[in-house]
């Protein structure tokens, strides 16, 4: 997987591409614990996330919640495969999803 990150502000954007799994999420945890805290508003891209695995769901979860408490968070450009997993999952509750 790749991380490309960009900081404007208080907004940090996070693009993904590839695979956000078991394999993967630890460097996006790691990314985000470094990157997380001083920002009010935090957006994935996830146009180029082609598969999203239990792991990564925890991620996003821990991710909502540090979140709620700071500012918001956001994710784009979600493809079916990637909307699906949401939808089974019920993050669709949850997540704010563009």
């Amino acid at each position: 997987m790749n991380i490309v990150k960009n900081t404007e502000g208080k907004v940090l954007n996070i693009a993904l591409e590839g695979r956000l799994d078991t394999t993967t999420a630890p460097q996006l945890e790691a990314e985000l614990k470094q990157s997380i805290a001083d920002n009010t508003e935090l957006i994935f891209d996830f146009e180029k996330l082609e598969y999203l695995s239990s792991a990564g769901l925890r991620i996003l979860l821990a991710a909502q919640k540090v979140m709620n408490k700071q500012g918001k968070m956001v994710i784009r450009n979600v493809n079916d495969v990637i909307s699906e997993v949401f939808e089974v999952t019920g993050f669709v509750d949850i997540l704010t999803i563009e």
